[in-house]
């Protein structure tokens, strides 16, 4: 029998917390196994499958023998067809030698990351945020720096902000547009805003665009439009419903695909082949009349919830106009994590508390995910009124 030995973790593991919202999902599910029915409106995953073109596409893929490693870079017809995507959507033309096929947009922004930051080098980003960037920072050695936004700001980092804040350390700051948990969008001034402030500092500007696609009432507007020497990570997973299929890209600056190329090769050989071929139907226009009519089920969706959560007594100050969340102040209720847990547990209603989303006022906020079906929504709303009702009284 070995001895027992002592276990070894890395420091960085420390500043690595887990995503709690997949905690509160593990009790969901415990209560469904017991017979309870829940209400989900934590996941921030589309509830539609995968469009049939798409998969399609993969069939034809395994019979024809693709399932073999591509090029580090990806398929060079997927890379061409994601600058057409650019050009035929923002009428932006960009070098197919700059687009990286990578493991989702998780692979894609550890590879922006992995090239710009240095050991305690720092990273901007606004507090609240979706939480992995910031631990993706942590990762490569450097250190994100959130900063509290508002609705003021529609909760987005602005030139003003990212000046007060950058200081000798900072290289890069990162965006996203619509956002992760808040749903706002950037216009086209405040990215150029944004692209000029970082630039006269001599850093990068990362924007993460991977709900292009879902906005309502408004197309959302590509960094690439006023700023070439940004970072773009985007992902076949939101708009186009393909999560489990592992695949983003990332639009590098010339300069930096060489340094790029580097570390796909190493950390990731290449993206999932098979998702690269079922990729190439992605914007094939019977695939994208399939998305339009998604997009236009989730606008009514949010059109539903938002009114419903306000009248309730949630507090959403700012509309959002993309991806498929709101983030509501639920402060006159309680803690958030308190409140979570008790709606699931009393109410059977899943939400999402901001402890997930950075240290601006986390206490204060739920994120609702409206990705589920109407009718699931309306009986959520019902279970929460229920509820406060009782609890308030």
């Amino acid at each position: 029998m070995s001895p027992e030995r002592p276990t070894h973790t890395a420091r960085r593991m420390a500043d690595i917390e887990p995503f709690h919202v997949m905690e509160l999902l593990g009790r969901a599910r415990e209560l469904e196994a017991a017979g309870h029915d829940i209400v989900h409106m934590e996941i921030g995953e589309p509830d539609f499958g995968t469009p049939e073109p798409i998969i399609e596409r993969a069939r034809q893929a395994l019979t024809d023998g693709h399932t073999h490693y591509t090029p580090a870079l990806g398929l060079p017809a997927l890379r061409e067809a994601i600058a057409g995507h650019y050009r035929d959507r923002y009428g932006v033309e960009i070098d197919p030698g700059r687009v990286v096929i990578t493991p989702g947009a998780s692979g894609a922004l550890l590879l922006a990351l992995g090239v710009l930051l240095d050991r305690d080098d720092e990273l901007l980003l606004a507090d609240p945020g979706y939480p992995c960037n910031r631990h993706f920072a942590r990762f490569v050695e450097g250190q994100a720096r959130g900063v509290p936004v508002d609705a003021t700001t529609r909760y987005q980092l602005d030139a003003e902000r990212l000046s007060a804040h950058w200081n000798e350390r900072c290289v890069a700051a990162l965006v996203a547009s619509p956002s992760n948990p808040t749903g706002t969008l950037l216009e086209r001034s405040e990215l150029a805003a944004l692209a000029e402030s970082v630039r006269v500092r001599s850093g990068r500007l990362i924007v993460d665009e991977i709900y292009h696609g879902l906005t309502y009432g408004i197309e959302a507007e590509t960094v690439l439009a006023v700023d070439h020497g940004a970072f773009v990570v985007n992902s076949f997973s939101k708009y186009f419903c393909m999560t489990g299929w592992r695949l983003g890209w990332l639009v590098a600056p010339e300069e930096y695909q060489r340094e790029v190329e580097k570390l796909m090769q190493n950390l990731f050989i290449a993206a999932p082949t098979l998702a690269q071929h079922a990729a190439l139907a992605a914007f094939e226009p019977e695939t994208r009349k399939i998305l339009e009519s998604r997009r236009a089920e989730f606008e009514r969706r949010r059109d539903f919830l938002l009114p419903a959560l306000r009248e309730l007594g949630f507090e959403i100050p700012v509309e959002p106009r993309g991806a498929f969340y709101l983030y509501a102040d639920c402060s006159r209720f309680g803690d958030s994590k308190q409140l979570a847990s008790d709606l699931l547990e009393k109410a059977g209603v899943a939400v999402t508390p901001g402890l997930d989303f950075g240290n601006y006022r986390p206490e204060q906020h739920l994120r609702f995910a409206y990705t589920t079906s109407m009718e699931r929504l309306e009986e959520g709303v019902r279970r929460i009124a229920g509820f406060l009702r009782v609890d308030n009284h």
